[in-house]
């Protein structure tokens, strides 16, 4: 059947509640009535301030847009009043206070607002005044200005993160962003990182965005900008913002790793390893609790006042996207809650702050590792993403041993991975692919509002088992510490499978245990699965409701059973595995689902005594023969109307290997 593939991380495209992008709209027909009836909505009011000849008043309405867009539930009422064209010519105000201010609302509506918002924004040309802005930025910030470059520091940063969002939903604005030239004012805005963080993080985040797969912009990567991020790559600056910079430096290099030299490579590539594995080697179950307890007592000695910003719980990172926290975080929320946007962490949780930057370094660390053990290729296997089999041998993706096609075009796979095996990455990773610290989780939840970091750890775990999933089928065997080690992971992952976790979770854990026994089956490394965690499998394999795992927990099952066929005394086991595969091939509604459970049947009952052993006691012919025309029936009826041409292929591919196998049986059954 299918193969297993390693693919790149793709941050999700989502909006402000967690929603497929459109959660937000402009008012229309009978909506757009209500919203002009609305007698409560502040959003006429502010945005009549905005024309006031006094620029204290326009500061202040700016402020109170800013303000007010963080409850989702009011932007329609801005959109519908044309608030992004009333606040653009804001952006070049006379006043430098209220630029910085509506560019602070701009920032907050695009963060709030969501994906359509952000192309709404793009549409209306939001960028124009945007880049002359930043133009503005640029020349301050330049070296040869004498104005005092702590004068724009404030206005650059709001105006960078809004770009940041643009540029993240909008493909319109990463093009504008290549031929505006902006490239130049977020490395100047990097290289202000000892005298202002938080702008240099806003530009490190932006940076990670635009190069994302941008062979446009790598033209305009030149020495300057390569040097100004090797700059920060060796910086030894310490502080958990300095190392989310390092490690966004880190991605950005990876990002546009064409435009090396290629007397730079193994440098450079060692110390971006280098810089991940430095971030990964952060312990956060102890940092987690040293930090709180750290804050508690300055609050106890009036260091900060604890009550001032309690229910920062609600604002805390959460998914893949979270509320921007002044540089820190990612630039939208995607938790379920659907109003009440935080724009920044306060300043007096800085030890909340620094969490926050080490536990999102660590993410983006994964994430990286991620896309470095991963194809090129930007062709996606879309039956991959809902199915695959286990008759392909590991390497078959040119991802093992070696294979100079891992990296191309620079053909980096050899210093690839050396480096991650230099700096011990695939054991750093397995580490956070355990469960959070007990004690970093119950002192989270002894304070609400550090409940937000729980979920921040748990997204950590989930990257984890993303990254080992990649790891394990770009390296041999002996990388990862031979048949011992390969035995004692998925002894580990085994325990993780079966624990009570959330369905993300699942699929990604479920995920690396399938490539994991792919590889041991190949090198005939004997399987560690007890029968009744195979039971549990089963239950899995029937009852959940995401596909991915179903698909996962069968494919698991085929390669286990393949394995113990050819065992002695493993034919009862065998009969349970064949049963569980045969109800989910018989009865599940899905496609794909069945077509898994077929392949599982053929790898399990190809060969070996204990094998027709258990294929006669339960009855595996005749069941297959009942099953052979309506399998088929199924495919001409359904398949065109629901899959894919590639899935399609894959279960005429099965129709035929399902003839052929009973045709095999019915030759045993003859002997």
């Amino acid at each position: 059947m299918g193969k297993t593939k390693s693919s790149k991380f793709k941050r999700p495209r989502v909006s402000a509640d967690g929603l497929a992008a459109g959660a937000v709209k402009r008012p229309s027909g009978d909506d757009e009535e209500a919203v002009e009836t609305d007698e409560d909505s502040p959003a006429a009011e502010l945005l009549e301030k905005l024309q006031s000849p006094c620029a204290d008043v326009r500061e202040l309405a700016c402020a109170g847009i800013s303000r007010v867009v963080q409850q989702s539930q009011t932007i329609p009422a801005f959109l519908q009043r044309d608030a992004v064209r009333r606040l653009g010519p804001l952006l070049l105000d006379p006043s430098r206070a209220v630029r910085e201010t509506a560019a602070g609302a701009l920032r907050n509506l695009s963060a709030c607002g969501g994906p359509e918002v952000c192309e709404d924004m793009v549409r209306q040309d939001i960028l124009t005044p945007l880049v002359t802005l930043l133009r503005e930025v640029n020349r301050v910030l330049s070296p040869s200005s004498q104005e005092p470059k702590h004068t724009v520091e404030g206005v650059a940063n709001e105006a960078v993160n809004l770009l940041w969002n643009l540029c993240e939903s909008s493909t319109r604005a990463v093009s504008t962003f290549n031929r505006s030239g902006l490239l130049d004012v977020l490395i100047l805005c990097l290289d202000r990182r000892m005298q202002n963080v938080e702008l240099a993080l806003s530009a490190a985040h932006c940076l990670h965005t635009v190069t994302e797969d941008n062979a446009e912009l790598l033209g305009s990567v030149n020495t300057a900008v390569l040097s100004a991020l090797e700059s920060v790559l060796l910086s030894t600056h310490t502080g958990m913002a300095q190392t989310l910079l390092r490690t966004l430096a880190a991605g950005v290099v990876w990002n546009v790793k064409a435009s090396l030299p290629a007397a730079q490579h193994a440098q450079t590539l060692g110390a971006l390893v280098a810089t991940l594995s430095r971030s990964l080697e952060l312990d956060a179950g102890r940092l987690v609790p040293e930090l709180l307890q750290a804050e508690a007592a300055r609050f106890a000695t009036g260091g900060g006042s604890a009550a001032a910003t309690e229910g920062m719980e609600e604002h805390m990172p959460e998914g893949d996207g979270e509320v921007h926290l002044n540089g820190l975080g990612r630039s939208r929320k995607t938790s379920g809650k659907e109003d009440d946007f935080s724009d920044l962490l306060p300043r007096g949780r800085e030890e909340l702050r620094e969490v926050t930057a080490l536990l999102t370094a660590q993410q983006t660390s994964l994430e990286i590792i991620v896309n470095m053990c991963c194809s090129d290729d930007p062709s996606d296997d879309e039956w991959e993403e809902t199915s695959s089999g286990d008759e392909a041998e590991p390497g078959a993706d040119g991802l093992l041993e070696g294979n100079s096609s891992l990296l191309s075009p620079l053909c980096l796979s050899a210093e690839v991975h050396g480096a991650l095996i230099h700096h011990h990455i695939p054991q750093k990773v397995l580490l956070k692919a355990e469960f959070p610290s007990a004690e970093a989780l119950a002192a989270c939840g002894k304070t609400p509002a550090w409940g937000g970091v729980v979920k921040k750890m748990y997204r950590v775990q989930y990257r984890a088992l993303t990254c080992l999933h990649n790891i394990l089928a770009a390296m041999d065997t002996e990388s990862l510490g031979g048949p011992v080690g390969l035995q004692a992971v998925a002894q580990h992952l085994a325990s993780l499978v079966f624990s009570s976790a959330g369905l993300d979770f699942l699929e990604a854990v479920t995920s690396a245990l399938r490539s994991l026994l792919q590889i041991m089956a190949s090198k005939n490394i004997p399987q560690c699965m007890s029968p009744q965690q195979l039971m549990s499998l089963c239950e899995a394999a029937t009852r959940c409701d995401v596909l991915s795992v179903r698909v996962n927990a069968l494919a698991i099952l085929g390669i286990t059973g393949s394995t113990l066929a050819k065992q002695p005394d493993s034919a009862e086991t065998l009969q349970m595995i064949g049963n569980a595969l045969l109800s989910v091939a018989t009865k599940d509604t899905n496609l794909v689902v069945c077509g898994e459970a077929l392949d599982a049947l053929f790898d399990v009952f190809a060969d070996g005594e204990e094998a027709e052993k258990a294929a006669a006691a339960i009855r595996l012919l005749p069941a297959l023969k009942a099953l052979q025309p309506v399998f088929k029936a199924k495919i001409r009826k359904e398949g065109k109307g629901k899959y894919s041409p590639e899935q399609l292929c894959v279960l005429d591919n099965i129709k035929i290997n399902l003839r052929r196998f009973v045709g095999y049986l019915e030759k045993q059954a003859r002997r």
